[in-house]
């Protein structure tokens, strides 16, 4: 691999282009931990992005931000059998600490619904307590086998996940759809990521929930991803860990909960569909620097009058409350520090050389389309803020024309059979329901269910795997 460019076309091989392009601009490197990742400070700072628009979210709803441990009693595991059963593959055990074997194993945290759920049992009491609404940004271990991908596929990942209790069933169901429209806010405005949202099937929802709501979007290279998933839990651990509340007719009452999460996936997610072969394209909604200023020096007087005036805008955007970094490194040419920003992402860098200054103008380079544009001193920073917002714009609709070319309907399972091999992305098919249907296909095909939309089309064919009668119209792909 080059030290320094993309070597790799994302059209040639996608999975190396995208390996490179995770590297070189610095975002994360592979851990000496075998399965794990270090997530470096250009991809922090996108997380960081992502939890401040959501914490503002949710604390504006009620929602508020606790902490609880990350080891987990074996006995709590087992309590929820259903829970337990789907998370034993990949739980991470500890046995021992220090010298001293422990009289419990304890599992790292695949995720948490047992720990709160045993307290929430002490916390509630009165409907007066109700409702209960909590948010935890951690980290998770779930004890991968399959091949590391950065940001995709790891040991140990951040995410945040919610946890709400409910008086009634139609309150945990108001949460459920209140998350997932949140989430689907974030990711379309701030990642630029258009994704279909719907009901996973029985085999796909969450182990020891009532249903599943997802957000599901497509990839380049046709293999669909799940950025987010919101569970309605109903009863089901409100009756495993005894967690009742006295309702207003004193009587006694189980809850009704709901749980609902994103990880750092959603980064990988930005990095795949708005990538290019320059490298990075950053949304400027969560893009760590949103403008680079180069000044193009030369020996004599006007360098001074440049780095001058470089300063002066510099100190004009942020007062805007807009990230910019000056790069007036003296060892770099300005060619090499063009090439290294373009692969870093930056959404807009502006250039200043003499010609400019004498002009009173700059130059601003947008990443996404390559375009330059001489702009006149005083219109910089109203340009640069209307240029954002395009830029943001543009790149979500350019997402949604990729959504739209690998969204594809069939009528038969030949056709479904093609398009899974020759295309991918998401194939609309019709489905009697029978979950037989549904595991043949992925047994064959390696493509799951991935939503039932909850935009109901009416099926134009019978199943396309059985023949009988088709009561929806599914999402299928393969996926990551």
């Amino acid at each position: 691999m080059s030290d320094t460019g993309v070597t790799v076309k994302k059209t040639d091989d996608f999975n190396e282009w995208y390996v490179e392009v995770v590297l070189k601009a610095e975002l994360a490197d592979y851990a000496p931990v075998k399965g794990c990742m270090i997530i470096r400070p250009d991809a922090y700072a996108v997380w960081e992005k992502i939890q401040e628009v959501i914490n503002q979210k949710i604390k504006a709803t009620g929602h508020r931000n606790v902490y609880f441990p990350m080891f987990i009693p074996e006995a709590f595991l087992k309590k929820e059998a259903e829970h337990f059963e789907g998370f034993t593959p990949e739980v991470a055990w500890i046995t021992q600490g220090g010298d001293t074997p422990l009289d419990e194993k304890l599992a790292v945290r695949p995720t948490s619904e047992t720990i709160m759920y045993s307290m929430f049992s002490k916390w509630i009491r009165s409907w007066r307590d109700l409702p209960l609404k909590i948010n935890q940004w951690c980290n998770i271990v779930r004890w991968e086998t399959k091949a590391t991908k950065l940001f995709l596929r790891t040991r140990e990942f951040l995410w945040q996940e919610g946890h709400t209790v409910h008086a009634t069933a139609i309150d945990a169901e108001a949460e459920v759809m209140y998350a997932l429209n949140m989430y689907k806010d974030v990711i379309e405005n701030y990642l630029a990521i258009p994704v279909v949202v719907g009901i996973k099937s029985e085999s796909e929802k969450f182990a020891g929930a009532l249903y599943t709501t997802a957000l599901e979007s497509i990839m380049p290279d046709g293999k669909a991803l799940q950025m987010g998933t919101s569970h309605n839990l109903g009863q089901h651990f409100a009756k495993v860990f005894d967690v009742k509340y006295i309702g207003e007719d004193k009587q006694d009452h189980y809850v009704w909960q709901t749980s609902w999460g994103v990880t750092t996936r959603l980064i990988g997610a930005m990095i795949m569909v708005h990538g290019d072969d320059k490298g990075l394209i950053m949304p400027p909604k969560v893009a760590p620097i949103q403008v680079v200023i180069v000044p193009i020096l030369f020996k004599g007087l006007e360098a001074k009058a440049i780095a001058t005036k470089t300063k002066e805008i510099e100190q004009s955007l942020k007062a805007r409350g807009i990230t910019v970094i000056l790069d007036d490194r003296s060892e770099y040419t300005p060619g090499w520090k063009f090439h290294q920003w373009e692969l870093k992402g930056i959404p807009i860098r502006i250039e200043l050389g003499p010609r400019d200054l004498k002009a009173g103008q700059v130059v601003m380079v947008r990443r996404d389309t390559g375009v330059k544009t001489p702009v006149i001193e005083v219109d910089i920073q109203a340009t640069v803020e209307n240029l954002l917002q395009e830029i943001q714009d543009n790149m979500l609709a350019k997402a949604k024309a990729i959504l739209s070319d690998k969204t594809i309907t069939v009528q038969n399972y030949g056709e479904f059979k093609q398009v899974v091999e020759c295309k991918g992305g998401f194939i609309k098919a019709a489905w009697c329901g029978d979950p037989e249907c549904e595991a043949k296909t992925k047994n064959e095909t390696g493509a799951t269910i991935r939503v039932r939309p909850f935009q109901r089309e009416e099926p134009t064919s019978s199943c396309v795997f059985c023949g009988k009668e088709a009561k929806e119209i599914v999402y299928f792909a393969r996926s990551y």
